[in-house]
């Protein structure tokens, strides 16, 4: 329901938007998202509190908006952010450069707590111009892995000041984004349409194994892994499709899903509860991605004046999830899609998903916030 949405005009452009995490034992919703902003003269770093709690309107919907804590100047586009831990955040810059920023809760602001200059560059690391942007950051924490323009890929450990290891050419093309498959294991998609999987234990400079798109070579420009089954993994790319792929098996796709009319910025598994996806594109649409069982009992919310809820025909009732995302026809599995953002015209650049709660960042200098995914 759109009425749970809260939006915050922010006078930037919002490239990355990222819950932190919360403890682990932790039993409220998500209160704390970062963001990080790109295409500005003057791009910065955002910590916001989700708002007001107290803040409930007659029905019980909340009512506050995203309050800012701190914020602090980024050199570059914002190109990935990621939370290392409740208080240090992982950017990875237009400039080549890898910075930690940490968050001060004590006093709400933010500093620089470490960085990795030029850990992207093209031809001379010293050159006064020649950084490469970094594309993708992943944690694991204190393990922190980077991939770039320039193909490469290096693996940090936060508080040590020089790379544990680099891949100087691990690809010739543009490597976009970078996930952790298990905790030795990454898998990184590029520019040519290729998956590939690189074993950090091994010192060979080559991927364990490559998957490719077949024919077209559409850029990759996001991945995620299913967090309970760690074969199955989403991309998505320049031209909208979401790909599926079992990386136990074959070299292709297993499953490819039209999605959106122009590229797919972000795919990310509902972490607690992967039978839900959710993707972010270019065209100005952010959808949900339902392969749950209980569809056929689900009301179909119908937005008015667009083709926002799509059944595929529901055969079988008892569809377990793992199938659902691995079938070869998914037409033939029941999933039910909802554009969460109907009417929407520039890009959605970035979403984050904890709990009941998303997160997301326009090109319209917005971030929004909805806390009731599941009502």
């Amino acid at each position: 329901a759109m009425e749970d949405v809260c939006a915050k005009f922010v006078s930037q452009k919002v490239s990355k938007a990222r819950w932190r995490p919360l403890p682990a034992a932790a039993l409220q919703p998500p209160d704390i998202f970062a963001t990080g902003s790109w295409d500005n003269e003057d791009n910065r770093i955002s910590i916001w509190s989700v708002g007001d709690l107290g803040n409930v309107g007659l029905n019980g919907e909340y009512q506050g908006e995203p309050q800012l804590l701190c914020d602090i100047r980024h050199n570059g586009d914002v190109m990935d952010m990621q939370f290392l831990d409740q208080e240090r955040i992982v950017v990875a810059s237009s400039t080549g450069n890898v910075t930690i920023f940490r968050h001060h809760q004590n006093n709400q602001t933010l500093s620089t707590n470490q960085r990795w200059e030029k850990a992207h560059y093209h031809v001379d690391r010293n050159a006064s111009c020649g950084g490469a942007a970094c594309t993708g950051v992943i944690c694991n924490n204190p393990e922190v892995v980077t991939v770039g323009e320039d193909g490469r890929i290096n693996l940090f450990r936060a508080d040590q000041k020089d790379a544990v290891r680099t891949i100087d050419n691990a690809d010739s093309s543009t490597l976009h984004a970078v996930t952790f498959l298990r905790t030795t294991e990454i898998l990184t998609v590029n520019s040519i349409g290729q998956l590939k999987i690189w074993d950090l234990r091994q010192q060979r400079n080559e991927p364990s194994q490559i998957f490719s798109l077949t024919g077209d070579r559409v850029p990759l420009h996001c991945v995620d892994r299913h967090p309970n089954q760690q074969h199955i993994v989403a991309t998505g790319g320049q031209d909208g499709m979401l790909s599926i792929w079992d990386i136990r098996q074959g070299t292709m796709p297993v499953s490819l899903l039209n999605a959106h009319e122009a590229e797919m910025w972000e795919v990310h598994f509902h972490h607690s509860n992967p039978d839900h996806l959710f993707t972010c594109s270019e065209d100005g649409s952010l959808w949900h991605w339902d392969t749950s069982t209980s569809v056929a009992e689900k009301p179909s919310f119908l937005h008015q004046g667009g083709r926002s809820t799509t059944y595929f025909s529901h055969n079988t009732i008892n569809q377990s999830v793992v199938s659902a995302w691995l079938s070869n026809d998914p037409t033939k599995d029941r999933m039910e899609i909802t554009n969460l953002i109907p009417n929407q015209t520039l890009s959605v650049n970035s979403l984050d998903i904890l709990g009941p709660c998303l997160v997301y960042g326009t090109d319209a200098e917005a971030v929004y916030v909805n806390r009731h995914l599941f009502a």
